[in-house]
């Protein structure tokens, strides 16, 4: 299994390599990413040398994109669900950009960091119709409650590829169930399966024995391609579309 698992990763890794790009602008340089936005466009970020670390940067392309499309960030709820991703991910928020910095020895993961905020924070705000935007996590957070489970928000797990994972909600073991594994993807698409999926595949072996993941998947506008579905089946996710939350109340409850 561990075999397995570790190939897996490192197929894993060898695509986002494969698909990574690199280009000079000015005394940035730009990296494209195989990560998709809202729009079906690549993430990219920018890199550059500065006191003797390096600088990455989303050029304020995230925040920007959002607030031009309607969403408020300052309106109360918003702004503590903005900074509990930054915080998740030690990105920092100067004006509108997501920036870290890092070292020579901490690059990788800072760059994964600020990667995975960027999606985070993009997928944070569902918009359902132009100028509206509605907070899927929220939803997620208020049935919890209302089903009366047991949880703790936002944890951060590092994998053993020296990463870290932040998974929306983590419930743990009991006398009738293992420990669960939660994260809400208010756009469901091919990239959050394999950010998932890998997420997973790296944290796993940390886990006790017999923990469950669930994706619970936002299908109020429009049903996840089947595609979403068999990916995170291929990888051990239990996907669950959000109109159909009942059939595992019970579980995550006990």
């Amino acid at each position: 299994m561990i075999g397995e698992v570790r190939k897996l990763i490192d197929e894993y890794v060898g695509w986002l390599r494969e698909k990574t790009t690199l280009r000079q602008v000015g005394e940035w340089v730009e990296v494209t990413t195989p990560y998709l936005d809202r729009h079906n466009d690549h993430l990219q970020i920018y890199v550059k040398q500065e006191d003797g670390e390096f600088v990455l940067s989303d050029d304020g392309y995230i925040i920007g994109d959002l607030r031009s499309s309607g969403c408020d960030l300052e309106a109360g709820s918003r702004r503590q669900l903005l900074q509990v991703a930054l915080n998740g991910f030690g990105v920092q928020q100067q004006d509108d950009a997501l920036v870290v910095r890092a070292t020579s020895a901490n690059f990788a993961s800072r760059k994964h960091n600020l990667v995975q905020a960027m999606l985070a924070i993009d997928d944070l705000f569902c918009l359902a119709r132009p100028m509206v935007a509605s907070l899927f996590r929220e939803d997620v957070t208020a049935w919890l409650e209302l089903r009366e489970v047991r949880y703790t928000a936002g944890i951060k797990i590092a994998g053993r590829s020296g990463l870290d994972h932040l998974f929306d909600f983590l419930i743990t073991k009991s006398p009738r169930a293992p420990e669960r594994l939660l994260r809400a993807i208010s756009r469901p698409s091919p990239d959050m399966a394999k950010s998932l999926a890998f997420a997973w595949l790296d944290v796993c072996d940390s886990r006790p024995p017999g923990t469950t993941v669930y994706a619970l998947l936002n299908d109020a506008e429009r049903a996840p391609d089947p595609s979403v579905l068999g990916a995170l089946r291929a990888y051990s996710v239990r996907p669950v579309l959000w109109s159909a939350r009942e059939e595992i109340a019970g579980e995550l409850a006990a």
